[in-house]
């Protein structure tokens, strides 16, 4: 047999080897950082037995011996040594290969509709800035709501995410964004505005704004102060639907309105003050959608954007 004819036969027996798996190597690559089978097994989460069962079959499979054993010690062998770096470059690519693959399985494409009644709400930006990043594939528009259609739409599935600010009515499920205070919005001609902060009680003779009926009865109570610490009558303002409308009542004197205290920053309007208010409650923002859709791969996406950006 010529030299160029063994060749060309040890090539095609390499060819026809049983490759070895890799869990295989992972085993391989253990035993030879720690040299002793009983720690190799219980890194692995096996029993003795059964790693050794596999490094046996990993051995027969290369044609090789990788360890050399006695009683007492284990050792790489020459071979061992030689492909130790190759069994780690494939272990590491397949661990590579693990992650890109599961990426793109995490990789959402298709549209989201977000419907907002606040263009001021906090971390909506790093919010929408994050869902970008993560998925490139996905879509969305923001679209604004009035105060009655940031739930009935949500419950409609006319849109698939609010941004809002609770309490939300039942069916729907929310993830906290951030919690701050609520202040009260009055006329500036009102003596009160001129005081650097207030007590619920001084406001008992202004009407607050009202709410369409559709509002939750829980968010119309809340918004409006409807309890107060010494149980006073709140009086009823003109029915509001949206916040520009809510504004204008207050600049004419119509009637005085809660709301977060971001408000000073992003909805300042010639006619009105805001005023801290001593003893009112904070509010929470939240990212909101409907708890039926919420295993929904484009929901998932949204949720974790705000909980990344939240916890940024």
């Amino acid at each position: 047999m010529t030299g160029r004819m063994r060749t060309v036969l040890a090539e095609v027996a390499v060819d026809r080897w049983a490759a070895p798996t890799t869990h295989q190597l992972r085993i391989f690559l253990v035993l030879a950082d720690e040299l002793h089978f009983g720690r190799a097994a219980a890194l692995m989460f096996m029993t003795q037995p059964a790693l050794s069962r596999q490094f046996d079959a990993l051995e027969r499979r290369l044609g090789v011996q990788l360890i050399a054993r006695t009683n007492r010690s284990a050792e790489l062998t020459p071979a061992g040594q030689a492909i130790l770096p190759e069994a780690r470059a494939v272990v590491d690519a397949m661990r590579g290969l693990r992650r890109v693959t599961r990426g793109h399985l995490r990789a959402v494409a298709g549209h989201l509709v977000i419907g907002t009644a606040e263009a001021s709400m906090p971390y909506t930006q790093a919010i929408l800035d994050e869902l970008r990043r993560g998925h490139p594939d996905l879509t969305f528009e923001v679209r604004p709501l009035d105060l009655v259609e940031q739930y009935e739409s949500l419950l409609a599935d006319e849109v698939d995410a609010v941004f809002c600010r609770p309490p939300v009515p039942e069916g729907i499920a929310t993830i906290q964004l951030a919690t701050e205070p609520r202040v009260v919005c009055l006329s500036a001609d009102d003596p009160l505005a001129e005081l650097p902060e207030i007590r619920l009680a001084r406001l008992r003779d202004h009407p607050v704004v009202s709410y369409p009926s559709e509002c939750p009865q829980v968010w119309r109570d809340f918004w409006t102060v409807a309890v107060r610490p010494d149980d006073t009558a709140v009086g009823s303002g003109p029915v509001v639907r949206d916040v520009e409308t809510l504004l204008t009542t207050v600049a004419l004197g119509e009637a005085i309105a809660f709301l977060p205290a971001v408000a000073r920053r992003f909805l300042p309007r010639p006619g009105i003050a805001f005023l801290d208010v001593i003893d009112l409650s904070p509010c929470l923002s939240a990212l909101a959608w409907h708890a039926a859709n919420g295993d929904r791969p484009t929901i998932t996406a949204l949720r974790r954007a705000a909980e990344t950006a939240r916890n940024r």
